[in-house]
């Protein structure tokens, strides 16, 4: 090929005379410089293992002279205790039989009483009528592999040893949570009362649903007498949860008892914990409150009524069944939060239950189910009126039962405490019915 000038291009680049000077050096080392620098190490040995030829790398790495070793030492005398045994009950026996052997690992010992870890392999030189002569043995240093292993094998051990130690603390905190779980049922259950007293000429029922069985509820609910034919009834919902919040539980069902003892008008008794709530958290700084409902309940009516007197601090409205279908709620407008004022206002209402009547206490771990996954969307009170209409008349334990199936409707939704306590005028002249307390922990 021509320039576009017409003038013939140079045939080389004027280099070649050098490169050809560089390669013709590099072919003239000896075979014997090849043999004795080479980066690995070489060996020849007589049939019975003594050393006949070994070059200066394999010298240089076990710090021998070559006069202590050529014709004096045997091949397995460079190995240590275990490469020895090896050697002698598989290494030479494979050797004579397969003629060849490749990447042995071995381990030879260094003059200073060190150890090289070795990759051997080895052909036998067999002469014109195939009698082997000689062995002729190549050695790779191996230390950076064996570091390499090591270190494989000891980040291994120690995954292990993690996942061991992983799986240990795993196992001890699922025992530990089994053990929280149980001490926290126990606990909760001594917070509300383990059945309701039966009562003549009343039908009660009552449902506990605990959203976490990792935390203790705020919700408490109870039923006992005071005197003569009156009853008297709370249910509520303390702030906060856990350990704090029970201990907030315990103090409000004991001051509720003690209150309607010494005197069972229920906007009473609500003020005196409304008082001891103030003194014992608000003024000191810690501010603590609650939701409740108090009543008192006359069942015995001339015609099986029941006459209920309630008072509210702050917490949802009763709602009523009635005996001849619908349902509506039960207003006590201006109850304030109990505790957070030392004179709290609070609302009070009046109603009787008729044969068939139910009247339903809820805290708003019901009316406050979520939905959808949104925080707003929320069940709320229409839909609780709506639903409790369509189910009306029902007795206490009906009442109870389709809320508990509402609830475990919401699923996910449902991620607050909720107590459930219903109170109802039989619908007949037979026996009064309790239902039995009941709880969940979906």
């Amino acid at each position: 090929m021509c320039r576009t000038t017409g003038a013939p291009e140079p045939a080389g680049t004027g280099d070649e005379p050098s490169t050809d000077a560089v390669f013709t050096a590099l072919l003239e080392d000896s075979a014997e410089d090849l043999y004795e620098s080479a980066p690995c190490g070489y060996l020849s040995t007589m049939m019975d293992g003594t050393i006949a030829k070994i070059n200066s790398t394999l010298l240089d790495w076990l710090g021998l002279d070559r006069a202590e070793v050529v014709g004096r030492k045997r091949f397995p005398d460079l190995l240590t205790v275990g490469g020895k045994l090896y050697h002698e009950t598989h290494f030479a026996p494979l050797l004579r039989m397969q003629g060849e052997l490749r990447g042995i690992a071995l381990e030879m010992r260094r003059a200073d009483g060190g150890r090289l870890p070795v990759l051997v392999s080895a052909v036998l030189k067999r002469g014109s009528g195939g009698d082997p002569l000689l062995t002729r043995i190549t050695v790779f240093d191996a230390s950076d592999r064996r570091a390499y292993e090591e270190e494989l094998l000891r980040r291994r051990k120690e995954a292990e040893r993690a996942r061991a130690e992983a799986d240990e603390a795993r196992r001890q905190a699922e025992a530990d949570r089994a053990r929280l779980a149980d001490a926290l049922a126990v606990l909760q259950k001594s917070l509300v009362p383990d059945s309701l007293p039966v009562v003549p000429g009343l039908e009660t029922a009552v449902h506990y649903h605990t959203a976490s069985p990792d935390q203790l509820g705020g919700d408490f609910y109870d039923l006992f007498p005071v005197d003569g034919n009156r009853w008297a009834f709370f249910l509520g919902d303390v702030c906060g949860k856990g350990p704090e919040a029970a201990s907030l539980t315990s103090l409000t069902r004991y001051t509720l008892r003690a209150a309607a003892h010494h005197d069972p008008e229920p906007a009473s008794a609500l003020a005196t914990l409304n008082a001891v709530l103030h003194e014992r958290y608000t003024a000191g700084g810690d501010p603590r409150y609650c939701t409740c409902i108090f009543g008192i309940a006359e069942p015995g009516g001339p015609d099986g009524s029941v006459t209920v007197r309630i008072a509210s601090g702050g917490h949802p409205s009763a709602l009523v069944l009635r005996a001849g279908g619908g349902a509506d709620f039960l207003p006590t407008p201006g109850g304030l939060l109990v505790g957070v004022l030392p004179r709290a206002p609070i609302g009070k209402a009046e109603t009787v239950l008729a044969p068939g009547d139910t009247m339903v206490l809820y805290t708003d771990g019901l009316t406050e189910a979520r939905l959808g996954p949104g925080r707003d969307d929320l069940y709320g009170e229409d839909a609780l009126l709506a639903f409790a209409a369509e189910r009306a008349p029902a007795s206490p334990r009906e009442v109870i039962s389709a809320l508990t199936g509402l609830l475990r409707g919401f699923g996910d939704g449902l991620d607050d405490d909720t107590a459930l306590l219903a109170l109802g005028a039989p619908a007949t002249d037979g026996p009064a019915r309790t239902g039995p307390t009941s709880g969940s922990a979906s």
